[in-house]
């Protein structure tokens, strides 16, 4: 999948795909203390619990998948509209200030103006009779926003393992996957870490407080 999907992409997708699971997985705990909830817990909850966190790990992976293939539009979109007004400027002079626009606030901290200027000219050359890329839905944006979906699916399954091994303990059920869930959020940290270039070790820890403060505000919300 490494093919299609960023690094950050896929890192981004995985940690949201824990968080819906921790989620729903936290959530019991605050139905248990509700007054008056004393009854025993029904026959067949381990399994319904397990395929409504199914559904909702499914469904949320979905929704990054599509979210980032949209994204891919609007980014195609950024740039025809960029290269629609470079072409219509009435002088090179305005078309390099389209330019400029555009990449000034990367290249002004590294490049002289007279520099970058002389990059602008190229880059006019290069642009002016270019033909602009299809806007709409690729076949590409297809292959990124599936795989970015597995991506989430495969970071949830070993979270959702245990709901099924124990579903006829959910207690037990609950409490393992909530582990297996942190343990996964400081693996995906670590891995955050390694790739950006920070502590790994801080990061995955960072990741893991985040995990709990996140779940501990969605929770008393309705999430």
């Amino acid at each position: 999948m490494a093919r299609f999907v960023a690094p950050i992409d896929a890192l981004t997708a995985a940690i949201y795909s824990i968080l819906i699971v921790l989620t729903f997985t936290l959530a019991f705990t605050v139905i248990k203390r509700w007054p008056g909830y004393n009854q025993p817990i029904p026959e067949g909850f381990g399994t319904e619990l397990f395929f409504a966190v199914l559904g909702a790990a499914v469904a949320w992976a979905l929704i990054d998948g599509l979210m980032l293939a949209l994204l891919s539009v609007l980014a195609r979109g950024e740039k025809h509209r960029f290269l629609q007004a470079l072409q219509a400027a009435d002088s090179d002079e305005e078309a390099i200030e389209v330019i400029a626009d555009e990449f000034d606030f990367v290249l002004d901290p590294i490049a002289s103006e007279k520099k970058r200027f002389l990059l602008y000219g190229d880059v006019l050359e290069h642009l002016r009779d270019s033909q602009p890329r299809p806007v709409g839905f690729q076949r590409e944006d297809f292959v990124e926003g599936l795989s970015v979906a597995l991506v989430a699916i495969v970071a949830a399954a070993p979270s959702l393992l245990p709901l099924w091994l124990w579903r006829n303990d959910p207690l037990v059920a609950l409490r393992v996957s909530n582990i297996v869930s942190f343990i996964i959020l400081f693996l995906l940290g670590y891995r955050w870490g390694r790739y950006t270039g920070a502590n790994p070790w801080k990061i995955g820890a960072l990741l893991v407080l985040a995990g709990v403060l996140l779940t501990a505000i969605a929770i008393p919300l309705g999430g």
